[in-house]
């Protein structure tokens, strides 16, 4: 398992050219789509899948966030370079959820949409026996958190399986920093670090105003409401707790009720112009359900911003999740990692100086000769490289930058279908690798958790 999101990565192109020409008359699973309300839905039929029906049902209510999702679906049948073959047959009507349970007209629910509902879909989809794909975050508030936790007890006796979609597990720049925290004779051991110094550190910067499969992104109203859309950590925040746990503890069980300390969370809010939410949304002013967040002046207060501090197994961490409104030219959503060793120091930047890609340096804390820290480095590399052809390392300043062939850099919409392709390969072994479903547990905790702390400090 060591190189196994290594090997993914390297043969995802590939992959995507032999599901694209493969049939899918005889094809065993057949996806749901329930209430698509966000982007992400889309994305995880960019591409097609040999194991996978080309025909998708799809359940929600009628209105535009159906409406955007289909024009999304049609947009990669109609593509000229790698066109994909998805035919959508659509229920639309308030009883929708009610119609998926009872039609049972397929084996995999994906879902992806407004949060607020999002824990009682993967609910009631794991009551009535589908298998659930869902993206972060499953869970944005404790009461959440207590309903998640039923989910995977009832899935275990039905027998079906509950996963989120981690997309920042196939960043390149990540698989590697992962890699070589896992060789003693490089990194040393993880230091367990101090809350005021902690030994891992997460942070992200997204953006309201982006492009997704090229075109402006128009967010839904319920996007700028955080009780629907889950406010920072709850949310966005989900993926760098999860790499927190991926990266630090590689393939090992986490107990939330035993491993876990939050020592403490703080949440903070972005003004938003009225034309900005214009610009984003569309829309001609603020729906009634935000009229109780805006400011004097008019502006949308928007909790948007929001840190986590814990440790798991001693091991402390801290995590940022910030919003911006719009990047500057020629960038996207960015993220910061460091992973703190006795004998080095694995650190992401994708700033400016990186040109806004995500980018590893590895940092000598032992103090060995400069000679002696490349001849081990370059080892690393090398054995790294037998999977992944093409990795190699260059100085930088008083550290070393890992080299990342571009043909590996797949784009965070390409990630969707390579989670997709390994959830799939759990679904044909009929089980999650051990770790899984704790470590989900343990993430949704962190971030509920977080969630009831930072609210607990506001009221103060």
């Amino acid at each position: 398992m060591a190189l196994d999101y290594l090997k993914v990565a390297a043969v995802f192109l590939g992959s995507i050219a032999v599901s694209l020409q493969a049939g899918g008359a005889e094809a065993p699973i057949q996806l749901i789509t329930l209430d698509p309300g966000h982007f992400h839905a889309a994305l995880v039929q960019k591409f097609m899948y040999p194991e996978v029906s080309p025909l998708v049902h799809v359940y929600a209510p009628d209105g535009p966030d159906l409406k955007a999702h289909l024009e999304r679906i049609e947009g990669f049948n109609s593509r000229s370079n790698n066109p994909t073959r998805w035919q959508e047959q659509v229920y639309a009507g308030p009883d929708f959820l009610e119609r998926m349970a009872h039609e049972k007209a397929g084996s995999l629910v994906v879902i992806s949409g407004n949060n607020a509902r999002k824990a009682e879909y993967i609910a009631r989809s794991i009551q009535a026996g589908f298998n659930v794909l869902a993206d972060k975050p499953m869970a944005i508030t404790p009461a959440d958190f207590e309903l998640l936790r039923q989910s995977f007890r009832l899935a275990a006796e039905k027998r079906v399986l509950l996963y989120d979609i981690m997309t920042e597990r196939f960043e390149a720049a990540t698989i590697v920093q992962r890699e070589l925290a896992r060789m003693p004779e490089l990194f040393g051991s993880l230091d367990k670090g101090s809350p005021e110094d902690p030994g891992v550190v997460m942070e992200s910067v997204h953006y309201l105003l982006k492009e997704v499969v090229g075109k402006p992104l128009t967010r839904p109203g319920w996007f700028f409401d955080v009780r629907q859309q889950g406010e920072a950590v709850p949310d966005v925040g989900t993926h760098l707790v999860d790499l927190v746990e991926w990266e630090s503890f590689p393939e090992q069980a986490l107990d939330w009720s035993r491993d876990v300390t939050v020592r403490q969370a703080r949440r903070w809010a972005t003004s938003l112009s009225l034309a900005q939410f214009k610009r984003v949304t569309g829309l001609a002013d603020y729906p009634e359900f935000l009229k109780a967040d805006l400011q004097p002046d008019g502006a949308l207060r928007l909790f948007a911003n929001g840190e986590v501090s814990f440790a798991l197994r001693g091991v402390q961490a801290k995590i940022t999740a910030r919003w911006e409104f719009e990047p500057p030219p020629g960038a996207g959503d960015s993220q910061y990692s460091m992973l703190r060793g006795t004998r080095a120091r694995l650190t992401i930047r994708q700033g400016p100086e990186q040109h806004y890609r995500p980018t590893l340096y590895v940092e000598d804390r032992a103090g060995l000769p400069a000679a002696e820290f490349e001849r081990v480095l370059r080892g690393a590399i090398t054995r790294l490289g037998s999977a992944w052809p093409g990795l190699d390392m260059r100085p930088s300043g008083g550290a070393w930058e890992i080299v990342v062939p571009e043909k590996y850099a797949v784009g965070h919409e390409a990630h969707f279908g390579q989670v997709t392709e390994h959830f799939l390969d759990y679904l044909a072994a009929r089980k999650l690798p051990p770790w899984e479903e704790p470590n989900m547990l343990a993430k949704y905790w962190i971030t509920t958790e977080a969630y009831r702390l930072s609210h607990a400090a506001t009221k103060r």
